[in-house]
């Protein structure tokens, strides 16, 4: 009682004592000096851990399940201490608690959502093969058309296209019963100048019908470069004339087996372009068809009627 009424009579008029300081959660000292980055400023308390692989001193990741997920490299491959990853969606980095680093620069999502659709971008086929020969590039196309436009759907093939469709002009000449006359009965001098302009303008109207062609498939939703295009279709116009021009050279352009050859290598023409237009542009063979009408009627009403 003395000692209490010792304590409670001495000092009633001094300042209440202040409570004193707590101490961080789980350490025993008072708090040090702020310590440099990524290190901790103050002494945890010791986790039973194992050393994880990567830096020093990082924080710690847990696992939302129990256990510790290793120290936050950003990697997504520290997992709890017996017990199994979560498979998420996209995998152990797509559950909570689990972390993945990316590149700078690096697309973090695995598809790209913001891309729209575009003819031939998703199912475009690739080409099957490396470029083809001349020889075997005339041959494919007509031994094996498909898988020739196929394969050649990416390559230019300007060399065999100007070269047979210029010497296809030069034999057209007399494939045409008005203009076969008047080389035959003109003089060499001026023979050569009209069989020459015939090689030329051919040329010129294979290039001319190509490029409507390739800009029609374009509109129509393709996908395929221009050079190719142009180049095989006209190198299509010329092979595909040729049986019906051999017959017309002897028996003239009125006779009944060249018109029917004619209209037979027109609709395999047609069946042609086609194919070229369906592999190269990656287009159904309604659209391709129709890519190619302008030029299968210009071929109709040049070549094989001879209207123009």
């Amino acid at each position: 009682m003395a000692g209490f009424r010792i304590g409670r009579g001495r000092d009633n008029n001094r300042t209440p004592q202040q409570p004193p300081r707590q101490q961080p959660y789980g350490s025993q000292q008072a708090p040090q000096a702020p310590a440099p980055y990524g290190q901790q400023p103050y002494a945890p308390q010791q986790w039973p851990q194992q050393a994880a692989p990567g830096g020093h001193g990082e924080p710690e990741y847990f696992d939302p399940h129990g256990g510790h997920a290793g120290q936050g490299q950003g990697q997504g491959q520290g997992y709890g201490y017996g017990h199994p990853p979560v498979q998420g969606a996209g995998g152990p980095s797509d559950s909570p608690g689990y972390t993945q680093a990316f590149a700078i620069g690096e697309d973090p999502y695995p598809y790209n959502q913001g891309a729209t659709y575009q003819a031939g971008a998703a199912q475009a086929a690739a080409p099957t093969g490396p470029r083809l020969p001349w020889k075997e590039l005339i041959r494919g196309i007509v031994t094996r058309p498909g898988p020739t436009f196929l394969q050649m759907r990416d390559y230019a093939v300007w060399g065999p296209a100007l070269i047979v469709t210029f010497l296809y002009g030069l034999l057209a000449v007399f494939g045409l019963d008005d203009t076969r006359k008047d080389v035959i009965n003109a003089t060499l001098s001026k023979a050569v100048p009209i069989v020459l302009s015939a090689g030329v303008a051919f040329v010129i109207c294979g290039l001319v019908l190509g490029a409507v062609t390739h800009t029609l498939a374009r509109q129509l939703g393709g996908d395929g470069s221009w050079q190719p295009t142009v180049g095989l279709s006209m190198l299509v116009m010329s092979l595909t004339d040729v049986p019906r021009l051999l017959f017309a050279m002897f028996l003239g352009g009125d006779n009944m087996l060249v018109q029917i050859l004619g209209w037979a290598t027109w609709v395999a023409a047609g069946a042609l372009f086609t194919s070229l237009i369906s592999k190269s542009h990656d287009l159904p063979w309604p659209k391709a068809l129709g890519a190619s009408a302008i030029q299968l009627i210009a071929l109709l009403s040049i070549i094989k009627l001879g209207t123009i």
